[in-house]
C-alpha cells in the first residue's frame, strides 16, 4: 500500500521568515488522518528566510533529525553544543529529559530544510546532539542510512527509536532499492525531482506513506534527491 501526498495537500503556514508545510498534523494544522506514521510523528518542510530562524525552545522525549536540503542551520543548545549543518548533512538531536535550542539561518540566503521527529523507544535518558556530512556523491545511485536506531549501522547518527533515515540521490532513470518489510512503516519525500515507487508517481515534495510493501522499489524520472524513513 502506497498513498501519494501530494504537496498541495499539505498544511502549513507562511509566517513570512518561514514558510512551513506540514506532513501530518503540527502546530495549528489539524488533521485526523495524519497524526503520524508509525512511530514516525512530524515531517515538516520548512523554508528559511536569510539571517532570522527557531528562537531557544525546549524539547523533551522525542528524536529529532534535520536534513538540510539548501543553505545551513546554525544549531545552539542548552548542553553547550554549537555547529552549522550545511547542505546535504545531517544533524540529530535526543531530547531525552529535556533540551533547549536555537536554529538560525545566518546566510545570506534562504535554508530549506526537512525536520523529522520520531517517538523514542525509551524516555528518561540525558539528551544529546550529533551532526555528521553526508557528501551526495556517496549517496549516488545508492540509498545511505544517514541515522539509525540499531548500533549495527556504525556509519549513521545514532537516535534512539527503531527507526532509519536515510537519502539518496539518483540520476534520471537509476533506481535503488530498500527491504522495508510489511510490518514497518516507510515515508518517502524527494527533496528535487520526480520518481516512481512502487510505480506510483511522486513529484518534488510529495509524500509517500508506505505499509505492507516487502521491498521499495524507486526508479528516477528525473535528477532526484530524496529522503526515506523506515519506522516500526
Amino acid at each position: 500500500m502506497i498513498e501519494r501526498r501530494p504537496f498541495e495537500s499539505l498544511g502549513g503556514a507562511n509566517h513570512g521568515w518561514l514558510d512551513a508545510k506540514h506532513h501530518f498534523s503540527f502546530a495549528d494544522y489539524h488533521d485526523r488522518e495524519r497524526m503520524g506514521w508509525g512511530a514516525l510523528r512530524v515531517w515538516n518542510d520548512d523554508t528559511i528566510g536569510p539571517n532570522t530562524g527557531f528562537p531557544p525552545h525546549p524539547h523533551a522525549d522525542m528524536e529529532i533529525i534535520t536534513y538540510v536540503r539548501e543553505g545551513a542551520i546554525t544549531h545552539q543548545d542548552s548542553l553547550g553544543n554549537n555547529g552549522r549543518t550545511e547542505a546535504g548533512d545531517v544533524q540529530v538531536m535526543s531530547a531525552g529529559t529535556g533540551i533547549r535550542h536555537s536554529e538560525y539561518n545566518l546566510e545570506p540566503d534562504i535554508t530549506r530544510i526537512f525536520q523529522i521527529w520520531i517517538l523514542p523507544t525509551s524516555r528518561g535518558k540525558p539528551p544529546s546532539w550529533g551532526a555528521k556530512p553526508f557528501p551526495k556523491g556517496d549517496r549516488s545511485g545508492r540509498l545511505v542510512i544517514l541515522a539509525s536506531g540499531d548500533s549495527s549501522d556504525g556509519d549513521a547518527l545514532p537516535i534512539r527509536t527503531d527507526a532509519r533515515v536515510l537519502g539518496a540521490t539518483l540520476k534520471e532513470g537509476e533506481t535503488a532499492e530498500y527491504p522495508l518489510g510489511k510490518e514497518r512503516h516507510g515515508y518517502l519525500v524527494p527533496a528535487r525531482g520526480s520518481v516512481e515507487v512502487n510505480g506510483v508517481a511522486l513529484n518534488a515534495r510529495d509524500g509517500a506513506a508506505i505499509r505492507n510493501e516487502t521491498v521499495i522499489r524507486v526508479r528516477a524520472l528525473d535528477d532526484t534527491e530524496l529522503v526515506l524513513v523506515d519506522a516500526a
